[in-house]
């Protein structure tokens, strides 16, 4: 992990202030088959010191559901609730019903259409010159798990899954579907009475304009933004600070939500992503509450969880 983010004593006070109650809904603490540079027990200490109300743990193979009971059940005197997320990749078999019924059924919070599994994401890695760091080490490389079949229409089994969603009203995010899937699948979520819609890191991988942020977000999802492509520093930093203005402006600060994506090793930890973002939303002219609500209450309200 980089070292910590150090600003003066008034504006640390300032930022204290306004991540108490914040979420996480996106990070990648370990265990996991690519290396990590946070567990999620520690993740859950460090957020709880620092005030946050939550995190949802992502791995692109397993849901957490076992480890996040673990850890809230024995660890009461964390203020921080772990929470997990499903991503419909090869290991769980693809949009696999029967993993998202038991993964929510054991208290998982989002189910994630494919990433690294998602056609998208594959013709993606061809040119970003990237793969997963377990991808050609530890398991054999995704295969694609398609969300529409051939006539470009959303599949039967990915309508099997948006019924699940629905019925337990927890969120569906986009993944790394194309944009072009996503509107196809939020779609024909909304149809089917899902609820809750989260539209993945538009600013990276799935080929998103401001013209998509703007209607995505007209439709009632939730635009959720990951911090590791904006922050200096980081290591998967793509995008500028002019960018992070415009998506921001394009959703709406009210449909907006940051995630830390972090947790990888090399880079940040999750908590200080927060810190050096809160920050950089002060530098770009966003007011206290207006930054609260991208860091906490727009996050509970799109999982369904008490706004701080």
């Amino acid at each position: 992990m980089n070292a910590a983010f150090m600003p003066a004593p008034e504006l640390a006070a300032r930022i204290d202030r306004i991540l108490q109650g914040a979420i996480d809904p996106h990070v990648h603490s370990g265990p996991s088959i690519a290396p990590r540079g946070i567990d999620h027990l520690e993740l859950a200490r460090q957020a709880s010191a620092a005030g946050f109300s939550a995190v949802v743990t992502k791995d692109h193979d397993y849901a957490g559901t076992a480890t996040a009971i673990l850890i809230n059940d024995n660890f009461p005197e964390l203020k921080t609730k772990v929470y997990t997320s499903l991503v419909l990749n090869n290991v769980v078999g693809g949009i696999n019903p029967y993993a998202v019924e038991h993964a929510i059924a054991m208290g998982a919070k989002i189910v994630f259409l494919p990433t690294l599994a998602a056609e998208n994401h594959l013709e993606w890695e061809k040119s970003a010159n990237w793969s997963h760091p377990a991808s050609t080490q530890k398991m054999r490389h995704a295969t694609p798990v398609p969300v529409l079949d051939a006539n470009k229409e959303v599949r039967d089994d990915v309508k099997e899954v948006l019924d699940i969603v629905a019925k337990n009203d927890v969120a569906l995010a986009s993944g790394h579907i194309h944009v072009s899937e996503t509107w196809k699948v939020f779609e024909e979520a909304k149809r089917r009475g899902v609820a809750r819609l989260m539209f993945t890191h538009p600013e990276d991988i799935v080929g998103a304009t401001l013209n998509d942020v703007k209607g995505i977000a007209t439709m009632g999802a939730y635009v959720e933004h990951s911090l590791a492509f904006f922050l200096e520093g980081s290591k998967f930093r793509t995008r500028t600070n002019e960018d992070l203005r415009n998506h921001i402006e394009a959703a709406g600060v009210d449909q907006t939500i940051f995630c830390s994506d972090l947790g990888q090793v090399g880079t940040f930890a999750p908590v200080d992503g927060f810190r050096r973002a809160a920050t950089l939303f002060l530098e770009l002219g966003y007011d206290d509450e207006a930054i609260h609500k991208m860091v906490a209450s727009n996050a509970a309200k799109a999982l369904g969880l008490d706004a701080a």
